[in-house]
């Protein structure tokens, strides 16, 4: 299609009070321009020819995001141009700010749920009582199913199963989010890294971890905050990101099957198998994409493995937490209604944003989460009687009035007639 070039002048632009419109970038989710801030040098030719803003059309500035499919949720920019009414675009900004601000304040339940631990924590290292610090659960050992071998790949092992497999999930998702520029998310996945990472300090000032083991998680922590961050400012060279990308995907690729072994010990043989196999192919698949020995889509699919890893861990501990309600019932009386509550209410605010966005693998993990974690231990504890009808059902209204509102928002925002619209865009990417 032929076309004639004009000049935008951004230097020369007053402050405008016009909205800003997002447009699309290649390396980032999105910029933003006032509309009144283009300054127009017409060339000679026919006006009705197609113009271009840098190398996009003057058709951008009347078009709206939609999503690729649903396998390209790892890409740093996962939208393209389609056409939308104008005159929906005051909608769509609105929920663009209120999605945003609604992920931003997901912060709040979930620092309330890590605070508790913190406070307690601290009080128990002020009276000198190290030994209460004994029952934090940074790592997952139970006296019945684990024979300890002094050996490093055990250890290895079992540290992936407590606490630590969370921050090996926050990390990775940080890094996920830092490549979207997704500020709201990487505040979370950031706040989620540093409150384990002072749970886990506390752990160490208590001697309820060894020294050893807290100086190599604090180093990973430390190398995966400045790395990200460095990333997140264009500061950090290519090929050192690519290397901590492939360090966060074959420590998920180790972790995942691991974990999902482990939940169901004793009834099934106590092993490192799964996670040695998996460890191995993680690594073997590494090097086979740095050597160019797989095709374009391995490659893809191999960056996009480290953020549905994270996802698939945080996605098993509602499981896990299920299976254990299964093989002992009198548990479910020892879980908090509000903490359940909490995790609802935290996973719940991420949804209407991962939908907006048409991030599938976000919104998948968030919807999880705030379904089977959040709310079906809400179930399992109105099915025990430990909690009151009238909480149950706010807590059934206020989920349901939630989601319902945030697809028909998004239908709104979106110009569409049904919310089925969305959700087929979010999956299929169009």
């Amino acid at each position: 299609m032929a076309a004639k070039a004009f000049v935008v002048h951004f230097s020369a632009a007053k402050p405008s009070k016009e909205p800003f419109y997002r447009y699309p970038d290649c390396l980032s989710t999105s910029q933003s321009l006032p509309l009144k801030s283009l300054s127009v040098n017409k060339p000679a030719g026919k006006l009705n020819n197609v113009l271009f803003i840098s190398h996009y059309t003057l058709a951008t500035l009347h078009r709206r995001l939609s999503p690729v499919s649903a396998g390209d949720s790892d890409v740093p920019h996962p939208f393209h141009q389609e056409s939308a009414n104008f005159r929906s675009n005051k909608a769509f900004e609105e929920w663009n700010s209120l999605t945003a601000k609604f992920s931003g304040a997901a912060n709040i339940p979930f620092m309330l749920l890590q605070l508790p631990q913190i406070i307690l924590n601290a009080r128990n290292l002020l009276a000198g009582n190290k030994a209460a610090l004994l029952a934090v659960p940074w790592l997952v050992r139970k006296q019945q199913e684990f024979v300890i071998f002094e050996s490093i790949v055990y250890k290895f092992f079992l540290l992936l199963q407590g606490m630590l497999t969370g921050l090996l999930g926050n990390l990775s998702l940080l890094s996920y989010f830092i490549k979207k520029r997704e500020k709201e998310a990487i505040v979370v996945q950031t706040l989620g890294v540093v409150s384990t990472y002072v749970v886990i300090s506390q752990l160490a000032v208590g001697e309820a971890m060894p020294m050893p083991h807290f100086i190599a998680i604090s180093v990973v922590v430390a190398t995966g905050l400045v790395l990200n961050f460095l990333n997140y400012f264009n500061m950090l060279n290519t090929g050192l990101w690519r290397f901590w990308e492939d360090v966060i995907t074959v420590g998920g690729l180790t972790a995942l099957p691991q974990v999902i072994w482990s939940t169901f010990v004793p009834t099934i043989p106590n092993s490192i198998l799964p996670g040695t196999i998996a460890f191995v192919v993680g690594v073997a698949t590494v090097v086979m994409a740095r050597m160019g020995k797989l095709s374009k889509q391995g490659v893809k699919f191999v960056r996009a493995i480290s953020g549905w890893t994270a996802t698939l861990l945080f996605m098993w501990m509602p499981v896990s937490q299920m299976w254990t309600n299964f093989l002992n019932p009198d548990n479910i009386k020892g879980l908090s209604a509000s903490s359940m509550l909490l995790a609802m209410i935290g996973n719940g605010l991420l949804i209407p944003r991962a939908l907006f966005i048409r991030d599938f693998m976000w919104f998948t993990g968030s919807s999880w989460a705030t379904l089977f974690y959040g709310y079906g231990n809400l179930v399992c504890l109105y099915c025990s009687n430990v909690i009151s009808k009238e909480f149950f059902l706010a807590a059934t209204a206020g989920l349901v009035s939630w989601i319902g509102i945030a697809l028909w928002r998004d239908t709104i925002a979106y110009g569409f007639n049904s919310p089925l619209r969305s959700l087929k865009e979010l999956v299929y990417g169009q």
